[in-house]
């Protein structure tokens, strides 16, 4: 679906600090959204927890960085990290280049997949009004 200039596919869960979730073999993929990227601009680093790290949803698993912008990574899942996107790691801008395939951050074993999956948000109008919302804001300080 695309909102504004901003693709959102319809499959993912979106968490609130602009992070989205795929759920895929057991695990949850996650990566920055389209928005996030586009607001950042280029992606010049991605730094994340290890591998078989815990983290817990809502917390910090990582930072990125661009030249107008530094953000921490939230977790949309608990879990362990399973694996983190070493291509990533290598070239940030895999981040800007394709959000929702090969720029994927970090994957994580959930450990409450079930419970947890009902605080992000999914394509629909509740989420089509709030993200309207952030796209306004975002406007705004861009002024």
């Amino acid at each position: 679906m695309k909102i504004d200039e901003y693709e959102f596919p319809e499959d993912l869960y979106y968490h609130k600090e602009h992070l989205y979730a795929r759920v895929k073999d057991n695990l949850v993929i996650v990566g920055l959204t389209d928005f996030t990227q586009q607001m950042a601009g280029t992606i010049k680093r991605i730094v994340t927890l290890e591998e078989d790290d815990e983290v817990r949803q809502d917390k910090p698993f990582g930072t990125m960085s661009s030249g107008k912008w530094t953000g921490k990574l939230y977790a949309p899942v608990s879990g362990e990290i399973a694996e983190i996107n070493e291509d990533v790691e290598d070239n940030p801008k895999l981040c800007n280049d394709d959000p929702y395939g090969e720029g994927w951050v970090v994957k994580i074993s959930p450990s409450n997949l079930d419970s947890e999956l009902k605080n992000l948000m999914k394509i629909g109008p509740d989420f089509q009004n709030w993200i309207k919302k952030e796209i306004e804001e975002k406007k705004k300080l861009i002024k």
